[in-house]
């Protein structure tokens, strides 16, 4: 994995947050269908998809604050995770070029 792979999934988790925080935002708005936030990577990315869930019918919300918070700690954790990685790719540059001089 290169730092733009882990760029790539800092921004995909950034958009899962945005969608799981106004889906918890609007939890008691009546009729509100949430957006749900899928990570897909391959090889050389890591991107979100976002769609809308299914419409049940329900006149109340349809958010489902299990699976949002569960959603956030995931996309915290991988977020931490992937800085982490970047942080370690830099330093490890940095002495290279220590040595290299």
């Amino acid at each position: 994995m290169n730092i733009s792979n882990n760029i790539s999934s800092i921004q995909a988790h950034q958009s899962m947050l945005n969608n799981s925080a106004h889906n918890v935002a609007n939890i008691n708005t009546d009729g509100f269908i949430p957006t749900n936030t899928k990570i897909n990577g391959g090889e050389n990315y890591v991107k979100a998809e976002n769609s809308k869930a299914d419409n049940n019918g329900s006149k109340r919300s349809q958010t489902d604050l299990a699976n949002e918070i569960t959603n956030q700690i995931v996309s915290v954790d991988a977020t931490s995770v992937n800085v982490t990685t970047v942080k370690t790719q830099d330093e490890m540059l940095g002495s290279l070029l220590d040595i290299k001089a």
